[in-house]
């Protein structure tokens, strides 16, 4: 079982937060049940950026798909988890089972494109990620995401996860993982928002605009 497999089951089952851990530095705590509300702080100004057709990549439980949705836009969502696309369709959400470097729908067409709650981190290799999403977006599209604080550590490449309570049985013996074992281990990376300039321009994109809300830093990219 992946990582985000068990995390998305975690929420099913009311399991608390499980942390990823990269190197002496890097942390970053995965928290279902907060993905899983129907809303949360900074949210309203993400949906109120997207003012067109939207792919959600790594949309989770669907909360911001099924928002979007909610405000009349035509939204998908994309997740590899078995257990949060299931999440995300008993709320509504239309949502697909896909990799987001595999073939997708709309490539090339979407007007905005989301990377919210750390999806940043997706497949460990920022640059290529941004690539990818530039690729989805129509010539002038908008690329909308969610990055750590200024500050803390810009960090790429494999993490372990740990869990703060016995999670759904993994690659960890019997009865799943005691407090602080190691679970699973995946390559997943961290962006903070004074380190998005470079990224951005290794990546064939320029910086529209950042903003923060309720603690949460985002910003809007677009095409070179």
């Amino acid at each position: 079982m992946s990582v985000f497999e068990a995390v998305f089951r975690c929420a099913e089952l009311a399991v608390p937060a499980a942390f990823l851990v990269h190197g002496p530095s890097g942390e970053m705590t995965l928290d279902p049940a907060v993905w899983c509300r129907d809303d949360v702080p900074g949210d309203a100004t993400l949906i109120e950026a997207c003012t067109g057709p939207t792919l959600d990549v790594g949309c989770g439980p669907g909360r911001l798909t099924a928002a979007l949705a909610g405000a009349g836009r035509v939204a998908l969502g994309i997740d590899l988890s078995a257990a949060a696309i299931r999440l995300a369709r008993r709320r509504g959400a239309t949502v697909l089972r896909r990799d987001v470097f595999d073939p997708l729908p709309g490539t090339g067409r979407w007007e905005h494109v989301l990377l919210a709650d750390g999806n940043i981190g997706i497949g460990g290799d920022p640059p290529r990620l941004l690539d990818r999403c530039r690729r989805l977006l129509t010539r002038d599209g908008r690329l909308h995401l969610e990055l750590a604080p200024p500050g803390t550590p810009t960090w790429a490449g494999p993490a372990t996860a740990t869990w703060s309570r016995p999670a759904p049985a993994m690659a960890a013996g019997p009865g799943g993982a005691r407090r602080g074992a190691e679970v699973a281990a995946l390559a997943w990376a961290s962006v903070a928002a004074d380190a998005l300039d470079d990224l951005a321009a290794v990546s064939a994109m320029r910086v529209l605009r950042t903003w923060t809300e309720a603690g949460r830093w985002f910003a809007t990219l677009t095409p070179r």
